[in-house]
């Protein structure tokens, strides 16, 4: 047991404790009052250690009893993460109710990973062979479409004296390398990056199924994206959605600081979600953390280390993984309430001074990486920001703003006038859609860009054009604007709007979002050819086809449907030409 390491409380102020006769270090983990509450170091001052508290400290008083670990707080990463429902601080909410019921008492600590389970261990190395941390040693069939690569842990190397094959649980030693004994199991400290060889320029798009997203605002693969709007603008839907079916082979998703109806909607509805590749239960590849708003704030930041640790697990495996934290808002409330506790000097809005800091330090944690084994793994991390009265002008918002390289900013208009999912795609925005144009023009088609920027130009125009039916009508337009504001609204209602709740329309592979947009926009060129020939724009846009079109994405047959959508406009627009010669 290290020296000094029990004190007492001295003074205690909500979810910040002080302790004195402890001397840690910063971000140590701390067990606080008769209770054994966990929390961390967060400010050393002389003889005074101050803690933030994970749990509820209601009953704590000055003068109870303080143990110091001398470690800060790990995560515990091995087999079975996958399909794991935590809190915060990597407690299996599910052992928990069955343990103690729906309430989780106070103090109750509980392993991350199972310790009776065993798992089927299966070397892929021999012994003699010289390995260094990150190296693969063996594999687990962790779920059955997803292979658990056991590592060796990042400060461990030498060669394999002793490895074995058979079935055992996580901290059974699997293998001897020079004198020390490998488990299944590493444990990492969350406020850790986990090391890597190189980081590459983010060039692969992470296909999400969502048209707005994949066509007009792309995010790579390894990228930071953005989803700021107020409350009713469809945050977590959309965060739902790309966790549903994003082209990722993991997916980590935290609840930090969201209401807990919308929590159960998340427990409730991804285990019944079946994965579109695989045609197994989406959980198979998922792992939650569950941190509602009626739990302690401090536990609120710790959720978010946690997950990035176990994404960046994940990621050293060489997979792809998405990081969803819905919302970094609540995550930046709580450090205000930490801050006001501990009498810092506030920032913009109450805010502490670091808050940029510590944004910026999570969102760097994102990126497609070669790791230490040499096998290519990415983190995509996509925050959710919650600013109040849809404001994003307040500070969490800007501060994400100046990290984030994909900004899907929803509009509450948009929203009040059911159009889902509503981000506004006048200020929206990608930096990443320059250096994926050759991705999207080598796989999908040579005329994507060409084709996303005519879609942008006509939308752009169409808001320049609304200004002036707002002052005098749109019937003193002339017939060519008329006929822009026409196609600006097939590409609005029909390919920008999508169903997230209908069983074709929520999913849109990037082949259809193609094909879509491209009979779209054709539709707008001969609409327009039309209208040159002395064709009259009451006709064209009363055209039968127009609604068959529209009808096409949300059928089971997309290609035979456009097809005969196409061949019936086609059709009329040769009548209307023929009238009006």
């Amino acid at each position: 047991m290290a020296e000094n390491s029990h004190g007492e409380i001295y003074r205690v102020a909500g979810p910040v404790v002080t302790v004195t006769g402890i001397k840690p270090k910063m971000y140590d983990v701390v067990f606080v009052g008769k209770q054994n509450l966990m929390g961390e170091v967060i400010q050393i001052r002389g003889d005074k250690s101050i803690i933030q508290v994970y749990e509820d400290t209601s009953g704590v008083r000055p003068g109870e009893p303080a143990f110091a670990t001398g470690a800060p707080l790990m995560a515990e990463l091995g087999p079975g993460l996958l399909t794991s429902i935590y809190d915060g601080i990597q407690r299996p909410l599910p052992i928990l109710k069955e343990k103690l019921g729906d309430f989780i008492a106070r103090g109750v600590m509980e392993h991350g990973l199972d310790r009776k389970r065993k798992w089927a261990f299966v070397p892929c190395v021999k012994k003699g062979d010289k390995v260094k941390g990150g190296d693969v040693i063996g594999t687990v069939q962790e779920t059955p479409n997803t292979q658990h690569r056991v590592m060796i842990p990042p400060n461990v190397s030498g060669v394999i004296e002793d490895i074995k094959n058979g079935g055992f649980t996580v901290d059974e030693t699997v293998c001897i390398v020079s004198g020390k004994p490998v488990q299944m199991m590493q444990r990492w400290p969350v406020r850790t990056p986990r090391p890597f060889s190189k980081k590459h320029t983010p060039d692969i798009p992470l296909i999400t199924g969502q048209r707005i997203l994949d066509t007009l605002f792309p995010v790579a693969k390894g990228g930071t994206a953005c989803i700021p709007g107020g409350f009713g603008t469809g945050k977590t839907v959309t965060q739902h959605q790309l966790s549903k079916w994003s082209d990722s082979e993991v997916v980590v998703y935290i609840g930090c600081g969201e209401r807990g109806n919308e929590m159960t909607e998340v427990l409730t509805e991804f285990p019944e979600l079946t994965d579109p590749r695989t045609n197994s239960p989406l959980m198979e590849r998922t792992v939650l953390i569950a941190n509602t708003s009626n739990m302690p704030v401090a536990a609120r930041e710790a959720s978010v280390y946690t997950g990035i640790t176990i994404a960046e697990y994940y990621r050293d495996m060489g997979y792809g993984v998405s990081l969803m934290a819905d919302s970094t808002s609540r995550w930046a409330e709580a450090m205000r309430e930490i801050s006001s506790r501990l009498e810092e000097m506030p920032g913009e809005d109450g805010y502490p001074a670091y808050l940029a800091a510590k944004l910026s330090a999570f969102y760097e944690r994102a990126g497609r990486v070669t790791t230490t084994n040499g096998k290519e793994g990415s983190i995509t991390v996509i925050g959710a920001v919650s600013p109040p009265g849809a404001d994003f002008s307040e500070p969490v918002t800007q501060n994400t703003l100046r990290i984030v390289k994909a900004f899907w900013a929803l509009d509450t208009k948009l929203a009040n006038r059911r159009h889902f999912p509503a981000i506004n795609w006048l200020t929206s925005y990608s930096l990443y859609a320059g250096t994926m144009e050759k991705w999207f023009n080598d796989n999908v088609s040579p005329d994507w860009s060409s084709m996303r920027s005519k879609a942008m130009e006509i939308l752009q125009k169409e808001a320049e054009l609304q200004e002036v039916v707002q002052l005098v009508g749109s019937d003193s337009l002339p017939e060519s604007e008329q006929l822009t504001l026409e196609i600006a609204r097939a590409i609005r209602e029909i390919f920008l709007q999508q169903h997230a709740y209908h069983d074709v329309d929520s999913f849109c592979s990037i082949q259809k979002q193609y094909k879509l947009l491209k009979s779209i926009l054709d539709y707008g060129k001969a609409a327009r050819s039309a209208l040159d020939s002395g064709a009259p724009l009451s006709e064209i846009v009363k055209m039968k086809s127009r609604a068959i079109l529209a009808k096409s994405k949300y059928e089971e047959n997309f290609e035979k449907s456009l097809e005969d959508a196409m061949a019936e406009m086609a059709k009329e627009l040769a009548e209307i030409k023929k009238r009006a010669i």
